[in-house]
């Protein structure tokens, strides 16, 4: 009997590939990946036309040598690692460690780990797709060329084994340039005015928006909005107009990768990381009570919102059979051309519809059973009809001014019956049915309310992830990491679900800008995903996007050693004197940021926080105020006396007083303003700074 070896990456498929395949195919995992550029060198020969220089991963050795020998048995060995870039060159490198005849070796893909798809795949094998290995070389290269030139300068600087990448770096950047919007940022006043009206036989009053004259009216200040009452006080307020329609909600699409972390962050809470990880597990196969082990999820690094034609017949069928025909949806939807997808699989969906969360709970952790909840919820509204509601808007006029109510409620639910965000949760105004035009209504009350603009959000995981893909960075099996990444080196704090820069970000990132504005600007990031989209489509040689990066790149490092040569950075010397030796304590830099060091190391193992003074006195107390941390590393200001003084700001505050209010000023970018909203106090900084000289 012919005997064949099928390689798949994970151990956690094996059981489930070898239980579908039967006797003669034997399963084995490569584990990853099992060559790569050596650790302790560059591993690019730049001289010889950049030829790369791959060696067996460490701990590697004994797993190829059990590879190679199962290998030597079989008369066939199937590569079925995953479908894409990565898996591509897993198994090119598969092909080069086994070292047997290529014309034994067949690659296979499947999208989902289903009898049937793995079956298929056996009837569809193919030869190596060179232009995807090409892709996956050439990014890997780009990687490596800049972590292993750049890194070292910023070790030299900051004096820490810090790292940058070409992905790494720009998302940092991304975070960076939105707090810098935020520190810049001043608040302006607006109004907004409600008015209640009592309707005749209705015990609720309607409550109606101020909106304007013909036109929409900003209210700016209290001057504005006094005027405006003034001119409402003695007038009769009658309905205008009421407008009778009908709105459509469209069904969303199936998940990308993208787009399942967004969700999942909002939604369950789970970081990107978590949500892949756990996705990993689905896709891989759960242990199902009466079925063994199942892959329930389709592969999950993707960008399309395919779905294949099987899996839109099913779930139609299903969803006519569970719901009503009313309910399936007429055309399936497809995405705007012009987007950059890589459609080499379908968008992430169950891989059995008639397999819902409720019957396979018992055999999933609970978080696998919210995941896939998410999913499968996600992907059977994708099939269903769009929701339908009836909608009323009302205006209500009272002199020259108008003030207008809409409501709306559900006409068909549609695929609201499977699958709500968060936006289709609210309640709407629920409006009586006696409301027609002409009908006088009598003032209750007019509630004036003051409110400041607010700044741009800080990233969350979610809206970082969402970012990136618009701008075209990075692609969906490099979101989640590059998070991890700069999360673990502390460049970057999360508290509760927002993104912080911490001080050692911000070091690394104005260093990154200064000496490799190319590598952390956004479109040229794009651009070298687009070129290794090229390659992989196999319209630009790999060869050619390395040869092009690398010499702009080296130009970059050697000016950027130049001028660290130039810069001898010592210890920092303080007046703090060690309690232990007496010598002066210096600034050191540690994972956290600084904090001061005995010069005595290792003799003398003292250190203490260091608390920067900035040369403003406290407001609250009159002691200094120094620059501080929080736990996880993001800045603030406050008062050298804490716990017993708890004064603290975000924004860094200056020692001149405001001249409208007396309280404490601060900076925000190129201005100064006043700490009090309230008063709205905002100058240049330059005058400030010109009459402090």
């Amino acid at each position: 009997m012919a005997k064949y070896l099928v390689i798949v990456e994970s151990p956690a498929k094996v059981k489930t590939i070898k239980k579908f395949l039967g006797a003669n195919y034997e399963v084995e995992a490569s584990n990853g990946h099992v060559r790569d550029f050596p650790k302790s060198q560059f591993g690019i020969d730049v001289e010889n036309d950049f030829e790369p220089k791959y060696i067996t991963i460490r701990g590697k050795g004994e797993l190829l040598a059990k590879l190679r020998k199962a290998a030597k048995k079989a008369d066939k060995i199937y590569l079925a690692t995953d479908p894409d870039r990565e898996g591509e060159a897993i198994s090119w490198h598969l092909m080069q460690a086994l070292k047997e005849d290529p014309d034994k070796m067949h690659r296979i893909t499947f999208n989902e780990i289903t009898k049937t798809a793995v079956k298929d795949s056996l009837k569809h094998a193919r030869g190596l797709n060179m232009n995807l290995v090409d892709a996956q070389q050439a990014r890997r290269m780009l990687d490596r060329m800049v972590g292993y030139t750049i890194s070292p300068l910023l070790w030299a600087k900051v004096k820490r084994g810090l790292s940058a990448g070409r992905v790494q770096s720009v998302a940092l950047r991304i975070i960076c340039d939105r707090e810098e919007e935020i520190n810049s940022f001043i608040p302006e006043e607006y109004w907004s005015l409600n008015g209640e009206f009592l309707v005749d036989g209705e015990k609720k009053p309607l409550e109606a928006k101020f909106y304007g004259t013909d036109k929409k009216m900003d209210i700016h200040n209290k001057a504005e909005m006094d005027e405006i009452l003034k001119a409402l006080e003695n007038e009769e307020f009658e309905i205008s107009e009421v407008k009778k329609g009908e709105r459509i909600k469209n069904a969303p699409l199936p998940f990308t990768t993208s787009t399942l972390q967004q969700e999942a962050s909002k939604t369950l809470n789970f970081s990107t990381q978590k949500t892949m990880r756990l996705a990993q597990q689905l896709y891989e196969g759960v242990d199902i009570k009466g079925n063994g082990t199942v892959g329930v999820i389709t592969y999950l690094r993707t960008d399309s919102v395919r779905i294949s034609d099987e899996a839109d017949a099913a779930a139609r069928s299903y969803i006519g059979s569970q719901y009503g025909e009313e309910y399936v949806s007429e055309t399936a939807k497809t995405v705007k051309k012009g987007q950059k997808i890589q459609d080499a699989h379908e968008a992430i969906r169950p891989t059995d519809i008639s397999r819902t969360p409720v019957q396979i709970k018992e055999s999933l952790t609970r978080d696998q059973f919210r995941l896939y909840q998410l999913i499968w919820k996600r992907f059977a509204a994708s099939r269903m009809a769009p929701a339908k509601y009836e909608t009323t808007s009302v205006k209500v006029a009272g002199g020259d001014y108008t003030f207008t109510v809409s409501a709306s409620k559900v006409a068909f639910d549609g695929f609201l019956s499977v699958y709500m965000q968060e936006e289709d949760m609210k309640k709407g105004n629920v409006l009586s049915q006696s409301l027609s035009k002409g009908m006088k209504l009598k003032l209750k009350e007019l509630k004036p309310e003051q409110h400041f603009t607010q700044p741009p959000a800080h990233y969350t995981e979610a809206s970082l992830v969402k970012t990136m893909e618009e701008l075209g960075i990075g692609r969906p099996s490099t979101y989640a990491p590059t998070i991890t990444t700069i999360i673990s080196r502390r460049y970057v704090s999360k508290e509760q679900r927002n993104l912080y820069v911490t001080e050692l970000g911000e070091v690394v990132n104005s260093i990154m800008k200064q000496a490799f504005p190319s590598i952390v600007d956004v479109n040229f990031t794009a651009t070298m995903e687009g070129l290794l989209d090229c390659v992989e489509n196999g319209t630009v040689q790999w060869k050619t996007v390395v040869r092009n990066f690398y010499p702009d790149l080296k130009h970059d490092v050697d000016a950027a050693q130049e001028e660290l040569e130039k810069v001898d950075i010592h210890d920092e010397e303080t007046d703090v004197i060690c309690d232990n030796c007496g010598r002066h304590m210096v600034i050191k830099y540690g994972p956290h940021g600084r904090f001061l060091a005995c010069p005595g190391f290792p003799e003398c193992r003292n250190t203490k926080p260091y608390l920067e003074k900035i040369g403003v006195t406290c407001p609250k107390c009159g002691k200094e105020v120094v620059l501080r941390k929080t736990k996880k590393g993001r800045k603030y200001f406050g008062c050298e006396d804490n716990p017993e003084c708890d004064f603290m700001s975000w924004s860094r505050p200056v020692a001149e007083k405001c001249p409208k209010c007396g309280g404490y000023m601060v900076i925000k970018g190129n201005k100064i303003v006043c700490a009090d909203e309230q008063c709205g106090y905002v100058t240049d900084r330059k005058n400030v700074e010109k009459d402090s000289e």
